[in-house]
C-alpha cells in the first residue's frame, strides 16, 4: 500500500504523489535546454524539487537525445573553505551519481586515474570536460543543494562553471541546473579569498533564468489526497478536504504530513471504513506543531536570525515593519516563512506557520513559569472565564515582571507571556487561535475550551502615543463579531517609561463597547 511522503524524494511506487513534472512548466524546461542555457530552481525546503529533478534525468536520458546526470552537493558542505577538500566531494559525488543512474564509471576512473592531482581551482572544470567529450549525446547536469556549500568553495563551484561554459555542448554540459532554497541572485557569498561578500549574480552572471517551484493549488491538493480514496476507498469529507487547503495553503510537506498523521497514525483515521473528517484533520495539525515536527521544528529555528525577527517581529505585534532591505524580504519568502497576499503586502505563509511562530516564540517564557493551580476550572472540568481573570492577573502581578526577561522578542514579550499562560490554561485540552493585524497594532487571541470560546484583544501603550483604550474596544468590536460573542477581554500592556511597577498597576474593570459588548479591559 502507497502512503503520503514525509521524507525524501517521491517514489510513485510507495508514494501519493502528483506527476513531478506536472508541477513545472516540463515544455518551457526543455526549451531552456534545448537552447542550452544554464538556469536555477529554487524553492523551500520540502516542496519537491528533488523529485522534481530526478524526474527530468529520467525524461531526458529514455528520450534519448541527452546524457542526462543529477548530483546532490551536500556532501561538500563540511568542507566550508576548504576548495580542495569540497572538490573532492564533489568530484566524489559525481562518479558516484554517473555510476548509480547511468551505470557509467568514466567520472570515477577520470578522478583515480590523475584527476584527483589536478588543482582544486579547475579539477570540476577538467572531469566535467572529459566527460562532456566522451559521449557525442549532449549533457545536462543537475546539481542540488547547490546552496548548501559556502565561501570559496561555492565560489570555485561557480567560477569553474563559468569557465566550461563557452565550451559546450562538445566539450562541457549543454545545460546546467543549479537547484537550492534561494535564487542565486540572492546569494552573498563571504569568502576568505574576496575583501567583500560576492553576490552569486557576478560569480555566475551566465544564469539565463531562475524557476521557482511554486506550492500546491487548491485541486491539486485535492488531488493528492483522493489518491488515498482511490487506493483504499476511504474518503475526505469535502469539509476536511478543504480544512487540510486551508490549513497548508498547499504547502507540500504539511499536506502530506496532516494526510499522513490523519490516515495512518490516528487509530480513528486507520480505519478505512470511516471517513477522513475535519476534526480529524485539526487533530493532526494540532499534534504537528505540538510535537515539533521536523519541519516546523527547521523553520521555526530561522526565527533567531536577525533578519528573520527584523521582520516577524513587528508582523507579530501588530506594527507595520520598519524599511528592510530587499534582500532580507526575499530570504524569508524564499524559506517558505512568508508569501505575497494579492494586494503584494507579506503575510505569513500558512496557518500552520502562523500558529507555529508565536508558539515557538512563547515557549522560553512557557518554560520558565512556576506551578500554576487551574483554579479557573469548575468541579465539572468547565472553564470559568471570571476566575480565568483573576488567576491571570494574580500571576501577571507575582511573575510578569521577571518573565518579560525570557522572551526572545522584546517588543512582544508581553504578548508571549500571557500566550505562555493560557498554554498552560488549555493544556491539549482547547485551543489557543492568533490572528496578526498587521499595522493595526494589535494580536487577536480566540481561547476555545469545551463549550467556551473568549475572544481577547492585545495592544501595546507605547511612549508617545494615546491611550489605546478607545481604539481597542473598537477594534475588539469587529474581532467578536466574526466570533459571534457578546463579550471579550482588551488587554492593554502599559510599556511606557516611568511606570509604576508591574504588580502595582496591573487590573481590570467593565465597561461597554461602541456596539454594546461588555468587556473586560485588562491593564497591565
Amino acid at each position: 500500500m502507497r502512503f503520503f511522503n514525509t521524507e525524501g524524494p517521491v517514489r510513485p511506487q510507495d508514494h501519493y504523489c502528483l506527476p513531478p513534472l506536472g508541477r513545472w512548466d516540463l515544455e518551457a524546461v526543455l526549451e531552456l535546454i534545448e537552447r542550452k542555457k544554464y538556469f536555477l530552481l529554487h524553492a523551500p525546503r520540502q516542496t519537491g524539487k528533488t523529485s522534481c529533478l530526478l524526474a527530468l534525468m529520467a525524461y531526458l536520458n529514455h528520450e534519448g537525445r541527452y546524457r542526462a546526470l543529477y548530483t546532490n552537493l551536500e556532501t561538500a558542505q563540511t568542507a566550508r573553505e576548504d576548495v580542495d577538500r569540497g572538490m573532492a566531494a564533489m568530484c566524489s559525488a559525481l562518479g558516484r551519481s554517473a555510476r548509480l543512474y547511468l551505470q557509467d564509471g568514466r567520472l570515477a576512473d577520470w578522478y583515480r586515474d590523475g584527476g584527483a592531482e589536478v588543482p582544486a581551482d579547475e579539477r570540476l572544470l577538467r572531469l566535467l570536460e572529459s566527460w562532456a567529450a566522451a559521449d557525442p549525446r549532449p549533457a545536462v547536469l543537475l546539481l542540488d543543494e547547490v546552496d548548501a556549500l559556502v565561501g570559496d568553495t561555492l565560489v570555485s563551484l561557480l567560477r569553474q562553471l563559468r569557465a566550461g561554459y563557452t565550451q559546450r555542448p562538445d566539450h562541457f554540459p549543454q545545460t546546467v541546473v543549479l537547484c537550492g532554497v534561494r535564487d542565486l541572485r540572492d546569494y552573498r557569498i563571504h569568502a576568505r579569498s574576496e575583501a567583500s561578500p560576492i553576490t552569486g549574480g557576478s560569480a555566475f552572471n551566465i544564469k539565463a533564468k531562475s524557476l521557482r517551484l511554486g506550492d500546491f493549488d487548491a485541486a491539486e491538493t485535492s488531488a493528492l489526497l483522493l489518491e488515498h480514496t482511490k487506493e483504499t476507498g476511504q474518503p475526505f469529507t469535502p469539509e476536511a478536504l478543504a480544512r487540510v487547503w486551508d490549513l497548508t495553503q498547499g504547502q507540500p510537506w504539511l499536506v502530506n504530513a496532516l494526510a499522513y498523521h490523519a490516515c495512518f497514525e490516528m487509530r480513528a483515521g486507520r480505519d478505512r471504513t470511516r471517513p477522513i473528517t475535519a476534526a480529524l484533520i485539526d487533530e493532526a495539525k494540532e499534534y504537528l506543531i505540538v510535537n515539533r515536527v521536523t519541519h516546523l521544528d527547521q523553520l521555526a529555528d530561522k526565527l533567531r536570525e536577525e533578519r528573520v525577527r527584523r521582520i516577524i517581529e513587528p508582523m507579530l505585534a501588530g506594527t507595520v515593519p520598519a524599511v528592510v532591505a530587499e534582500e532580507d524580504r526575499d530570504y524569508l519568502i524564499d524559506l517558505g516563512l512568508l508569501r505575497r497576499d494579492g494586494a503584494g503586502g507579506l503575510v505569513v505563509a500558512n496557518p500552520i506557520y502562523r500558529e507555529v511562530l508565536p508558539r515557538t516564540l512563547a515557549s522560553g517564557p512557557q518554560d520558565s513559569l512556576p506551578r500554576i493551580s487551574p483554579t479557573w476550572l469548575d468541579p465539572d472540568g468547565t472553564l470559568n472565564a471570571p476566575r480565568l481573570l483573576d488567576a491571570f492577573l494574580a500571576f501577571w502581578r507575582r511573575h510578569g515582571q521577571p518573565l518579560l526577561g525570557s522572551a526572545p522578542y522584546h517588543e512582544i514579550a508581553p504578548h508571549l507571556v500571557l500566550m505562555a499562560f493560557l498554554h498552560r490554561v488549555v493544556n491539549g485540552d482547547g485551543t489557543l487561535e492568533r490572528e496578526y493585524a498587521i499595522g493595526a497594532g494589535r494580536m487577536d487571541l480566540c481561547l476555545r475550551y469545551g463549550p467556551l470560546t473568549l475572544g481577547m484583544e492585545l495592544k501595546v501603550w507605547r511612549d508617545g502615543a494615546p491611550d489605546p483604550l478607545a481604539e481597542g474596544l473598537e477594534q475588539l468590536d469587529g474581532y467578536l463579531a466574526g466570533l459571534g460573542l457578546d463579550t471579550g477581554w482588551l488587554v492593554v500592556f502599559d510599556r511606557r517609561s516611568g511606570q509604576p511597577p508591574i504588580a502595582e498597576r496591573t487590573g481590570s474593570r467593565e465597561v461597554t463597547s461602541p456596539a454594546g459588548r461588555r468587556i473586560q479591559v485588562v491593564r497591565a
